[in-house]
């Protein structure tokens, strides 16, 4: 049977300038997530959703009503300030983020938090161990040959992605991209040079139905692999303050250019119910190929052959 994952990072960025925003957040919890938890219902599936800590602290209604509807909470660590990414961090500072990021989280929901997913999915060699460590199971942070990371911070680290798995396995303890023995299984975020996801779906609906269905043959020929959509519930809300200044993250011009201010142009085409409308079309795509949508928690052995 072929598996689809849909995994939705919960956080408070405002696409229109790249900053972390209250109002946003607010946006997200009120519009956001309630709107994709409808389009779940309809469409039969059990998703994962990882949680920014901070946001799900000062708000745990936003775990709350996820939980209810039978989702698995996940983490997206404590914060997705850039200056905190995980590729940037210690192994100490990680773990130490990782523990109190899980014990929040834990907290609100009643239930342990095994999965994670690194912001903007920056990690480094310390991350498994780290993971390991503060007692998680699971990651979502690679995406296997996706060939535009140059437009995104932390771009050098994730140059081991061109050579990753394409199906769930068990990371070396030093490198998320790689197999080994960590005890960390990674259910990688699905790509074929072009990533499966709801900025690039947004961007060119037409790409990524051809990217949707190239994977659809490739899960027909190895069920081992998955297909793992990632999207954010502030794609599918609107916010009326569309002219902030770009925020400036790039640590110098070029990168400022491409990951600051082309990536917000793009990334701002299609938004609110537009973008939930074009993601409902990849849902009952799956669904008319008869997918199982599992949970990123869902993938130990008889998912991929790795024992729990």
């Amino acid at each position: 049977m072929i598996t689809c994952c849909i995994t939705n990072d919960i956080e408070t960025t405002s696409i229109v300038n790249g900053g972390l925003r209250e109002d946003t957040g607010i946006k997200v919890w009120k519009e956001g997530i309630p709107a994709l938890l409808d389009v779940y219902d309809e469409y039969g599936v059990r998703a994962t959703f990882f949680y920014i800590a901070t946001f799900a602290k000062h708000c745990p209604d936003i775990v709350r009503m996820v939980q209810a509807r039978g989702h698995e909470i996940a983490c997206h660590g404590m914060t997705h300030e850039h200056t905190q990414a995980f590729d940037i961090l210690s192994y100490d500072r990680q773990l130490a983020h990782l523990r109190e990021a899980k014990a929040i989280l834990e907290d609100i929901a009643g239930e342990a938090v095994v999965s994670f997913r690194a912001p903007a999915l920056r990690v480094n060699k310390d991350t498994p161990r780290a993971l390991a460590e503060a007692g998680f199971r699971f990651d979502s942070s690679v995406a296997p040959q996706r060939f535009d990371m140059f437009m995104s911070l932390g771009s050098k680290g994730k140059l081991p992605w061109i050579r990753a798995p394409r199906a769930p396995y068990m990371t070396a303890s030093d490198n998320l991209a790689r197999k080994g023995d960590s005890g960390i299984i990674e259910v990688p975020v699905s790509a074929r040079i072009l990533p499966y996801i709801g900025t690039f779906m947004r961007i060119s609906p037409t790409l990524t139905a051809a990217l949707r269905r190239g994977l659809y043959r490739e899960l027909r020929a190895d069920n081992r692999k998955v297909a793992n959509f990632l999207i954010h519930p502030n794609e599918v809300i609107t916010e009326e303050d569309l002219h902030l200044p770009t925020q400036r993250r790039g640590a110098n011009f070029i990168s400022y250019l491409l990951s600051d201010v082309l990536r917000r142009h793009l990334k701002q085409r299609n938004l609110g119910p537009a973008a939930l409308s074009l993601f409902e079309k990849e849902l009952a795509f799956w669904q008319k190929k008869g997918a199982a949508f599992r949970t990123i928690c869902g993938h130990g052995q008889n998912a991929c052959g790795i024992p729990r």
